[in-house]
């Protein structure tokens, strides 16, 4: 499986090196919370993987939108929301035991826990875990990142966000951990 893994990071970094550079990130950060919250080893390192992979279906998304320095029209948008099934396809190929549960994380890990996500609208616990802790994760990140649509936020700013109208969005023992977390991590944006 790892050089499966490596293999498509190495395409991803290929196709954008920025994509490839944040899912490290949300690699890091999402081990970092799934240590605290006590996963076993064989959890964290299904975690790791599914992070790093988490956007592999940009691979799929054409340049005019992935690298589109603006906002998405509607449907520039509803292009970019496919890569969680074209990932999910890509993982699925894999022939490895984990392929499905790795799979579930990509698809979902644009869900949100009040329904409002894509591409299924699940909310809740309907949410694997782990998508869920790569979605906060994700979020961070891409938020603390600069964007060509956003400067980066501040982690005082991310975790505003995080917490205010934002906050019905994620599983909230999740985002009270990661708080925790992210306060003394090497990861925390400035």
């Amino acid at each position: 499986m790892h050089r499966i893994f490596n293999s498509l990071c190495t395409a991803l970094n290929e196709r954008d090196g920025d994509t490839h550079d944040h899912c490290s990130r949300v690699v890091a950060l999402a081990q970092e919370l799934g240590r605290h919250i006590e996963l076993d080893s064989n959890e964290l390192a299904l975690l790791s993987l599914g992070a790093g992979l988490h956007d592999i279906g940009k691979i799929g998304i054409p340049d005019r939108v992935l690298h589109k320095p603006g906002r998405f029209a509607e449907d520039e948008l509803e292009t970019m929301r496919r890569h969680p099934l074209i990932g999910e396809r890509i993982v699925r190929a894999i022939a490895d035991q984990r392929a499905d549960r790795l799979a579930e994380i990509v698809r979902h890990h644009h869900e949100d826990l009040d329904g409002t996500g894509y591409p299924d609208g699940l909310r809740g616990t309907a949410i694997p875990l782990f998508a869920r802790i790569v979605s906060l994760t994700d979020n961070y990140d891409a938020m603390a990142a600069p964007r060509p649509y956003h400067p980066g936020r501040t982690h005082h700013e991310i975790i505003d966000l995080m917490s205010g109208p934002d906050a019905e969005k994620f599983d909230p023992d999740l985002l009270h951990a990661f708080r925790h977390v992210i306060e003394h991590s090497p990861m925390r944006a400035a």
